[in-house]
């Protein structure tokens, strides 16, 4: 009996764990715009009372927050302390950073960097170009699908086929409701054109009259891990113009890609 009921106490606690973690993901991924209780509980698939009781104890702890006025849930401080605590000793952002700035200047517009996080792909640093209109498309920790944005399609079009596919099933509700228009057919045609190209170009779901245009960052195994995309009017980002932006983006990552091979192996 003693043994049944720790068994019981153990699955609990790993079920509380669970539906936390799908919780602060589902506010990860929604953190721009934040979360309604309702949003919460039926993307979940949990109990609406269990969830508000969650929230409760997570807002406590400063994990999350809510907004009064809107009521909508969103992650707190406690999260972003955790991460700056758990940061690794390299951090690809720094490595990146000079070549960003260089990227910036020579095109004059806004430059991005995300790196993969599962099955997303998170932008964690920005840098504008002197351009005076701004095409902020994202902003650091903005996350989104591997597939949505030319940097995230620049990720997921380097990896293996049965990746792509794996990642492409997993995230298809998601994009489906997030992105209406975005179809299947859609996504497949931009990833056969980046391989075929070498970079994704695509106009910016979110922005109308906003290009892309976006290359991956190989690891020293060949696997893309980072991509860096520049994003400016569509207006300036079309016949040569594409291939000159081209150019920097792949000198940057070129560089990039030696710069990680002298890294030591530890890191």
């Amino acid at each position: 009996m003693e043994a049944a009921s720790a068994n019981a106490d153990v699955a609990l606690g790993t079920q509380v764990v669970r539906r936390v973690a799908i919780l602060l993901r589902l506010l990860a991924v929604n953190n721009r715009m934040g979360m309604r209780l309702v949003d919460l509980y039926r993307s979940a698939q949990i109990e609406r009372s269990t969830v508000h009781r969650l929230l409760q104890g997570l807002i406590a702890e400063r994990l999350v927050v809510q907004n009064r006025e809107s009521k909508r849930y969103f992650l707190g401080m406690g999260i972003y302390e955790m991460g700056v605590a758990m940061a690794p000793p390299f951090q690809l952002r720094d490595l990146c950073q000079p070549h960003l700035l260089a990227v910036a200047e020579q095109t004059g517009d806004t430059v991005f960097l995300s790196v993969r996080s599962g099955f997303d792909g998170v932008c964690v640093d920005r840098k504008e170009g002197p351009f005076p209109i701004k095409a902020f498309v994202l902003e650091p920790g903005r996350r989104r699908p591997l597939g949505v944005g030319a940097g995230n399609i620049a990720i997921l079009s380097g990896l293996p086929k049965d990746e792509i596919e794996r990642i492409c099933l997993s995230n298809r509700s998601r994009v489906a409701e997030q992105y209406a228009r975005y179809t299947e057919a859609e996504l497949a045609r931009r990833i056969a054109e980046t391989q075929s190209r070498g970079y994704a170009l695509t106009d910016v779901l979110e922005t109308v009259g906003v290009r892309s245009v976006g290359m991956c960052i190989r690891d020293a195994q060949g696997l893309p891990v980072a991509a860096i995309s520049v994003s400016t009017l569509a207006s300036r980002l079309q016949g040569e113009r594409v291939d000159e932006v081209v150019v920097f983006l792949r000198e940057a990552v070129s560089t990039i890609e030696q710069e990680l091979l002298r890294l030591p192996a530890s890191v």
